[in-house]
């Protein structure tokens, strides 16, 4: 950046003088799910002053003509439009419709304008898309729902995408994994703005942990993403996933492809957004879980069986990833399952955990909700690219997995 540019831009910050970070614009959309809008809602529109958390003042903004259909059937109609944005500190994109369609370019420029006079802008789950479609994500690191993090990754492929963290703080622009990780990411802004303190008691009220550790690996499913299935890395993919039992390495993966080792991790983060070792590492991992949740092998099998080169191996990744032994999640899964009951797959067991005062923020941000339509028909048609809530995909929060020994449950 040349010097006159580098004044210019600096100008430009110090007439964002008039914007304050407690003033924070949410930017809604037609088709978006009603889980991850709720969720600035209900951290920011609600005045918890009682209980220490200092006020923010929410500014809910239609990103396009409304009314705004969500899932569900609902439509709402937001008190403000894209000229409120030029007033806040803060710009949440709680969520975008489609991971394959783009925004709209008034909000897009918009969300522009504001970063560069210094605002600082959040997108939760697929709101990262909205983000990236900006511009605001390049050369920068960023996450989203790990089922899309492999779609961003090849359609922004400036963008770092690292689909283990749960969020991503790097300054001025910070994006969350799925659903819930949007509380923890907004947790983060408030402990950010006010400390430790007021984070604990807004969390408290929310009901839920007030900082989780770990990523998203604990959630990830063994399916592929939709767009490596075309990809002649698919093949070797799938070959991999189907080996698991055996013994071997990245390098064996890249002479399947008849790729070099540096070109075929180059390839395989462009599709997946992680690195090989890491992906095959929690594939072998989630095997284990499948193995201890449904059969009666020992630790030292399931290693074997799992492509680990010894019990000692699977117990540090397994600890990593799930922060507790092979033996301690097979008996809290054992304990927790109903005595004579089916045993269920992990991966399949997942709840969507919805906050409480989403209803009163919405009545304080101004939002007016009616129903419209069927709602089957709307909610298919209104979360596309968008998982369903209460299934599988649908949150990176809340999964039926046991709690384990030293590990909070989510509420």
């Amino acid at each position: 950046m040349s010097q006159d540019s580098a004044t210019a831009t600096e100008a430009v910050r110090k007439l964002s003088g008039r914007r304050r970070r407690e003033v924070v614009a949410v930017l809604l959309f037609s088709g978006g799910p009603i889980f991850e809008s709720s969720i600035p809602l209900s951290v920011f529109g609600i005045d918890r002053q009682d209980a220490g958390v200092p006020r923010y003042r929410l500014l809910v903004c239609g990103g396009e003509e409304g009314p705004l259909r969500t899932t569900g059937g609902l439509e709402l109609t937001a008190p403000y439009g894209l000229e409120a944005i030029s007033r806040a500190g803060t710009v949440v994109v709680p969520a975008w419709r489609s991971i394959t369609s783009p925004p709209p370019a008034e909000a897009l420029e918009a969300l522009r304008r504001a970063h560069e006079e210094g605002a600082r802008i959040v997108g939760l789950c697929t709101g990262a898309f909205v983000l990236a479609a900006a511009g605001l994500l390049d050369g920068r690191p960023a996450t989203t729902h790990w089922m899309y993090a492999p779609t961003l990754a090849k359609r922004y492929p400036s963008v770092h995408v690292d689909p283990r963290e749960l969020f991503v703080d790097d300054g001025d622009v910070l994006t969350s994994a799925g659903t819930a990780a949007g509380i923890d990411l907004c947790l983060h802004i408030v402990r950010t703005d006010h400390g430790t303190e007021a984070a604990g008691a807004l969390a408290r009220r929310l009901v839920v942990p007030p900082r989780r550790s770990g990523g998203q690996e604990r959630y990830l499913d063994r399916s592929l993403p939709e767009e490596i299935g075309s990809d002649p890395l698919a093949e070797v993919v799938a070959w991999a996933l189907e080996h698991l039992h055996e013994q071997f390495d990245v390098e064996t993966l890249a002479a399947r492809a008849y790729m070099s080792r540096r070109t075929f991790d180059r390839r395989f983060r462009s599709l997946t957004g992680s690195a090989p070792l890491q992906w095959l590492i929690t594939q072998r991992v989630l095997q284990a879980q499948r193995l201890l949740e449904t059969s009666d092998y020992s630790v030292d099998e399931v290693a074997g069986r799992c492509g680990f080169r010894s019990p000692v191996a699977l117990r540090g990744h397994f600890r990593r990833q799930l922060g507790s032994s092979p033996a301690a999640y097979r008996a809290a899964y054992r304990a927790r399952r109903p005595q004579g009951g089916p045993m269920e797959p992990v991966a399949t067991a997942i709840e969507t955990v919805v906050p409480a005062q989403g209803t009163s923020a919405s009545r304080r941000a101004g939002l007016t909700a009616t129903p419209s339509g069927p709602p089957a028909a709307a909610s298919t048609a209104a979360g596309a690219g968008q998982p369903e809530q209460g299934k599988p995909g649908s949150d990176a929060y809340a999964t039926g997995r046991p709690t384990l020994p030293g590990q909070r449950s989510a509420p």
